[in-house]
């Protein structure tokens, strides 16, 4: 009989499409909801969703970037660290892999084996030592680009679906109506998948996705009301 692993492969592409979308339907809606108990017309909360929606989308996509070319930049800076104690200090680096390999069970004769098959190729080694000592993935090359668009593009869908009411009905609070019921099953459904993605409790998690944005709907509402004019 066969067997058949299933990972999580594309880990960073899963995480950037959380935080753009999970963002994008909680922040909008809470704008809405707050806008929606202040004013009676839907084009001004509709004209106030999009300009969050784009400003939120740049800000995410920004933080993303930044995010993502910290991270490249961290690599190479541990890189080219851990190449320069391969050459100026080998020995202590072997002692290195050694108790790295201890670690993880190996008997000192295997400690001893892999050291010397590790050291006949200095990128191995070094590769080795990032992973296995420092715990770095090298990341690709393009990851704060991607990152960025990912970010952007997953908040600016989120960030739709709560305005969507507000273009086929009359006043604000009939709009928040039926934006509440679609956003909060979108929230429901999106953390349904994104808990089976990461291999959490499926309903908890999409439960706690839901409250979340239920609250800060609720906050917001209840804030614009109590400073209303």
């Amino acid at each position: 009989m066969s067997h058949e692993e299933k990972h999580l492969r594309n880990s960073d592409f899963i995480t950037d499409v959380v935080i753009g979308m999970s963002d994008g339907l909680t922040v909008p809606f809470a704008l809405a909801a707050g806008v929606s108990s202040a004013v009676s017309d839907n084009d001004i909360v509709i004209t106030a969703g999009i300009a969050e929606m784009i400003a939120g989308s740049i800000a995410m996509g920004l933080g993303g970037y930044l995010a993502g070319k910290t991270e490249v930049e961290h690599y190479q800076s541990e890189l080219k660290r851990e190449w320069e104690e391969v050459e100026r200090v080998p020995e202590r680096e072997k002692e290195e892999v050694k108790e790295i390999s201890k670690e993880y069970g190996f008997s000192e004769d295997a400690q001893t084996m892999l050291v010397e098959e590790l050291v006949k190729d200095k990128n191995k080694w070094v590769d080795f030592m990032m992973k296995f000592e420092l715990g770095l993935e090298k990341p690709h090359e393009k990851r704060a680009s991607r990152s960025a668009l990912t970010i952007g593009i997953s908040y600016l869908i989120g960030g739709i679906i709560p305005l969507v009411p507000y273009f086929f009905t009359d006043t604000p609070i009939e709009g928040l109506k039926i934006s509440a019921i679609i956003t909060l099953c979108c929230l429901f459904t999106f953390g349904y998948f994104k808990s089976k993605a990461t291999g959490q409790p499926v309903f908890s998690g999409a439960l706690k996705v839901t409250l979340i944005g239920a609250a800060a709907a609720s906050a917001a509402f209840l804030v614009a009301k109590l400073f209303e004019v």
